[in-house]
């Protein structure tokens, strides 16, 4: 079956919630994103696979408008997405990102960092955010973390927080950069159990990764980038088992793929 095919198939009857059409993102004369189109629907988990410097955490980026895109459309439920920064800040409400270094606030402890989206940007009172953000830590395996600071967590710990951060504020998309590139492998396996879950409750998720087995296990699309193009799209048995690209196939071999 076509990746051209296999995207009929999967998007027959449905409207993306997320549509791409022919990006681009440069950086002075670096062409990170080179004519780039995908679509998104509700509930699959799609994973961005490539090599380091292929677009990946620039499409992420310029989806979530930390680094908009210079060319192309992106649509968000039919309507296209928002360029000012004021009606970004409105976007990224909708979008929640976990990125590669945390990004926890270290003064403030571990519910703290959940608690403070939903109090400050929501209107949530104190009290409400604080329940939901026990559950939600809770969730994620934290739930006798609660009081302790980043410095006092390890880095899948701090991850893992970083996640029940970004579902405190209740968004339609996941997106995740590289969430285990700064982990050691010990902790890995604990923040991709966490996302398994949250792929196992229909959540809309893409996901930047090096993780491969991951990729083939939970992803329903995985989109292969390459010098700031997709060279290749499908279902993970398609990507993983039967590769229809000579780079994709490159790319697996390299990194010592063997399904």
């Amino acid at each position: 079956m076509s990746s051209q095919v296999g995207q009929q198939i999967r998007g027959a009857g449905k409207k993306p919630i997320l549509s791409y059409h022919n990006v681009m993102k440069r950086f002075g004369n670096f062409t990170a994103l080179n004519g780039v189109s995908l679509d998104i629907y509700s509930g699959e988990v799609v994973c961005f696979i490539g090599p380091s410097g292929s677009g990946k955490s620039t499409m992420l980026r310029g989806t979530n408008a930390l680094d908009p895109f210079d060319e192309g459309q992106v649509f968000l439920d039919g309507s296209p997405l928002p360029t000012s920064e004021n009606e970004a800040r409105h976007l990224r409400r909708r979008m929640g990102m976990v990125f590669q270094n945390f990004e926890l606030f270290p003064h403030r402890t571990a519910l703290e960092n959940v608690m403070i989206g939903p109090v400050t940007v929501l209107g949530t009172s104190k009290d409400q955010a604080a329940k939901a953000a026990l559950k939600l830590l809770d969730k994620v395996g934290l739930a006798d973390k609660t009081q302790n600071y980043p410095a006092n967590l390890s880095g899948g710990q701090q991850q893992r927080v970083a996640i029940a951060r970004a579902l405190a504020m209740e968004p339609e998309l996941l997106l995740f950069d590289e969430p285990t590139s700064a982990l050691d492998p010990e902790t890995i396996g604990e923040v991709l159990n966490v996302m398994k879950t949250l792929a196992d409750e229909g959540r809309t998720m893409i996901v930047v990764t090096h993780e491969m087995n991951f990729a083939k296990r939970v992803a329903d699309w995985v989109v292969v980038f390459e010098r700031g193009q997709v060279v290749e799209q499908g279902p993970p048995e398609q990507i993983f088992d039967d590769p229809h690209t000579e780079r994709t196939r490159n790319f697996l071999s390299h990194l010592g793929w063997h399904g």
